[in-house]
């Protein structure tokens, strides 16, 4: 084994010292190359993971800064849900209110204040005079009946008789036309729509003279339980009226005359509809829609009587002109005013507004002028079409449940129990 040469070995390590100066910047010059190298590796690397991370969560926090909840917040929905609990609130009410009407007699509902048979009676001429009521106030007639007309013409007859002239005789029938157009022409004039009070359902039920017909027969007190039945489904009756009348009202508010007027004829206001009428099914009282099939058509809007609501259908037919079908249709589905003293008619009188009237179905057919039933009516120069509708009445049972009979609220199909007259 060799032994090193440590003067060899001595002699190397002397010539490194010679070079001793020079690794300090050797070695920096290589750790700058290094950082030169790679700086813009690190650097592209943390640009990077800024942008992703930094930036974007800090873009993130000025775009929540933006829309962040305050402290107060908690207020600001505490005063929504107070004015949507009070918006809540105000319709429940506004939806009582427009079931709170007054009564065509405080006597009878819920339950009869006398025992005595003679309130209903004085229920009968009450709804007859206000149904009549109802109809002066828009200045409603029918147009001259064939007694009349006759007895015009009679009159000219005997004028005619005293005569010697023979041109006058042969011109007779051309006379007698000539008066009755004037007649039916100045009965036009003179109204600003045509009806009569028996076109509504009920009228000749409460008349005393009323024979017993196809139309429906007159009253009969057979019990206190059916006579308050009969009372209710007629009260029903009238308030529909009234809101069909204030319809017409308003549509015929610029016209003085049936030849002016967009709304000519009030055909009928019942709960029958013409089809039915034609299939021989006698006239029906207002009753209400306990199921789908119920109604007097089935229903788009889906709803029947339920434990909020109770739900009525009625047919309604008119003669209005052709422009004014759509303007009639929006009118009777608008809202409209009524009077409410309490249920006993003793309170301060408040105004309440209500609007209860959906359109089911609608029909439009045109008339011929001279067909018997309208040969004595003059329309005037518009073109005018029968209209035929038939609606949906709402009613909140919170509003006006207090004063609807027991027999009622317990057995709703049962009200009507002889809905469907038969004549004798």
């Amino acid at each position: 084994m060799d032994v090193p040469n440590f003067k060899d070995i001595i002699k190397k390590l002397n010539f490194i010292k010679d070079f001793s100066s020079l690794v300090l910047p050797v070695v920096l010059t290589l750790v700058a190359v290094i950082v030169l190298v790679l700086t813009p590796l690190m650097g592209a690397r943390l640009k990077n993971r800024i942008a992703k991370e930094s930036i974007s969560v800090g873009k993130k926090v000025q775009s929540l800064q933006k829309t962040a909840v305050s402290n107060s917040q908690w207020e600001n929905e505490r005063d929504y849900q107070q004015a949507y609990e009070k918006d809540a609130e105000e319709i429940a009410l506004l939806a009582r209110q427009s079931s709170q009407r007054q009564l065509l007699s405080y006597k009878i509902f819920p339950a009869p204040k006398d025992t005595s048979t003679m309130i209903f009676e004085e229920f009968g001429r009450q709804f007859r005079q206000d149904v009549n009521k109802l109809l002066t106030r828009i200045n409603a007639r029918d147009c001259p009946t064939e007694a009349e007309l006759q007895s015009s013409l009679q009159g000219s007859g005997s004028l005619r008789s005293g005569r010697s002239t023979a041109s006058l005789y042969q011109r007779s029938g051309e006379v007698d036309d000539m008066i009755q157009e004037e007649l039916c022409r100045a009965r036009a004039e003179s109204v600003a729509v045509y009806a009569n009070p028996e076109a509504l359902s009920e009228y000749e039920f409460w008349g005393k003279t009323a024979a017993k017909d196809v139309k429906g027969q007159r009253f009969e007190y057979t019990g206190m339980e059916q006579a308050v039945k009969d009372c209710w489904c007629s009260q029903l009756a009238y308030w529909i009226f009234e809101d069909v009348v204030d319809t017409i009202a308003a549509c015929n508010s610029d016209s003085n005359s049936v030849l002016t007027s967009p709304v000519k004829r009030l055909l009928a206001v019942n709960f029958t509809t013409s089809d039915m009428m034609t299939m021989g099914t006698s006239e029906k009282k207002a009753s209400y829609v306990l199921s789908l099939e119920d109604g007097l058509t089935v229903p788009w809007t889906g709803r029947i009587s339920s434990d909020y609501i109770d739900v009525v259908h009625f047919n309604l037919a008119v003669v209005v002109s052709t422009k004014a079908i759509l303007p009639f249709i929006q009118q009777l589905c608008s809202a409209k005013q009524h009077k409410f003293r309490g249920f006993l008619g003793q309170e301060p009188e408040q105004i309440f507004r209500h609007n209860q009237i959906t359109v089911l179905e609608s029909n439009i057919s045109s008339i011929d002028r001279k067909d018997k039933a309208h040969q004595n009516y003059r329309y005037g120069e518009n073109a005018v079409v029968e209209l035929n509708l038939i609606c949906e009445y709402i009613f909140d049972k919170a509003g006006y449940d207090e004063i609807k009979p027991e027999s009622i609220k317990k057995s709703p199909k049962e009200q009507d129990s002889g809905s469907e007259r038969t004549g004798e």
